[in-house]
């Protein structure tokens, strides 16, 4: 019968690329037994042992540790509920690891100091309930002491950040944005304004959500004031004037003058008191942050209609 091909540990380096440091301690730790010993007392490895090696390296470059390798070399635990876990291992690290780039990626853009850091870090590993909680309280905390239209608030907190279990980096960078806009003291005081506001008008019995033909027209007016932008026309040309006319006549009461120019500037002012860059931001993120669909910037188109109103 023909002579068995054996190793030396420097031929098995040589044929597999491991350093021979490495493949004697898998061998010192039963992982690589040898096969027999030359008569010198070197240790001696079959084509058997070589994809006992093999196998051992790929392993390890998975991650899996020398324990778990041992047992799957003796049979101990299959080879597929091993990967199982280390899939399970794996996606938690990549989750912390899409995390931390989230975070660093956020101080590349903002040069940010280290008292930052920390709060961005914090907030990045925030869970799902402490996500919504936040949320939750900032709401709560806008509408405190007023009588406010509740039905209009219960809506807007009812839309939460739901960060899916594998989330792009787009979407974690928007929810560091998004937390730190409703913990800025100057976005809190806008919203808290806000409430304010239509606490006022409903105390002075002025107050009305959104009419339908107001809500069924809005998307055509920013249309058309964007159409009005590109060509270059100013808010006092024609089309600026029809606007403010569909838009006054659309939106007046039966006892209000869609042409008086007091109440033309009233709706003017009210427009504008929603149109603030920072509560169109908090949808965009909040967008983002869900996967819904991009919601592009009206701003331009906003201060048009509302100088429009006002000429």
């Amino acid at each position: 019968m023909p002579a068995t091909t054996v190793f030396t540990i420097g031929e098995l380096s040589r044929r597999t690329g491991l350093p021979v440091k490495t493949i004697r301690f898998y061998s010192d730790r039963g992982l690589l037994p040898p096969t027999r010993r030359s008569g010198s007392g070197y240790r001696l490895y079959d084509a058997h042992a070589l994809a006992r090696l093999e196998l051992v390296r790929t392993l390890r470059e998975l991650g899996v540790g020398l324990s778990d390798v041992a047992r799957a070399l003796a049979r101990e635990t299959k080879v597929r509920d091993l990967a199982a876990h280390h899939v399970e291992a794996l996606d938690e690290q990549i989750r912390r690891l899409r995390l931390r780039r989230a975070v660093l990626r956020a101080v590349v853009k903002r040069d940010s100091e280290l008292e930052e850091v920390k709060l961005m870090n914090r907030l990045a590993q925030m869970s799902d309930e402490q996500r919504r909680r936040l949320v939750e309280e900032f709401w709560t905390e806008m509408a405190e002491g007023l009588d406010v239209d509740h039905e209009f608030y219960a809506w807007m907190r009812s839309a939460k950040p739901e960060l899916p279990d594998d989330p792009t980096p787009e979407q974690l960078e928007a929810w560091i944005e998004f937390a730190e806009l409703i913990r800025d003291p100057d976005f809190r005081l806008l919203i808290r304004k806000m409430s304010e506001r239509q606490a006022a008008d409903r105390e002075a019995g002025e107050y009305e959500q959104p009419s339908r033909a107001q809500q069924q027209n809005w998307p055509g007016w920013i249309t058309d004031a964007r159409a009005a932008l590109e060509a270059g026309e100013t808010p006092d040309a024609p089309s600026g004037r029809a606007l403010a006319t569909a838009i006054a006549t659309a939106s007046a009461r039966p006892d209000q003058d869609p042409r008086d120019p007091e109440y033309r500037r009233a709706l003017a002012d009210k427009i504008a008191s929603g149109g603030d860059p920072r509560a169109e931001r908090y949808w965009q993120l909040m967008a983002t942050i869900n996967g819904w669909p991009p919601i592009p910037s009206t701003n331009e188109e906003q201060r048009f209609l509302v100088a429009a109103l006002r000429s």
